[in-house]
């Protein structure tokens, strides 16, 4: 697997207050080298970003994703079914729980640069 993920000897980058998704419910990406589009559920918010939880490790998208990877990303808007934003997203952080919740998951979280045209 990636070694960008971080492992239980890494500081937790997630360390500030989360909130409940709100302006955004999913996002939807593909990556390259890689044929399948990829779902995921928008699960928390924080002031510097937001996160998706990929519940398999075993999960080939890992293998293809790193920090500071920016991919354009499909946002499904919250308040209007079937709405998308096109958005510049970087991967920041790829972080495996190591205990807790989703003990054996991999919290990624990404931050939106910028509206794609």
């Amino acid at each position: 697997m990636n070694d960008q993920k971080s492992n239980s000897n890494t500081p937790d980058k997630r360390s500030e207050q989360r909130r409940p998704p709100d302006k955004y419910y999913s996002v939807q990406f593909s990556l390259k080298n890689l044929a399948s589009i990829y779902q995921f559920k928008i699960w928390d918010v924080s002031s510097n970003g937001l996160c998706i939880l990929v519940v398999n490790e075993d999960s080939n998208v890992l293998n293809y994703m790193k920090e500071g990877d920016v991919l354009d990303m499909k946002y499904y808007v919250s308040d209007k079914l079937g709405t998308t934003e096109d958005l510049r997203t970087e991967i920041r952080h790829i972080t495996k729980q190591e205990e807790g919740r989703f003990k054996g998951h991999y919290c990624v979280g990404l931050l939106i640069l910028e509206t794609s045209s």
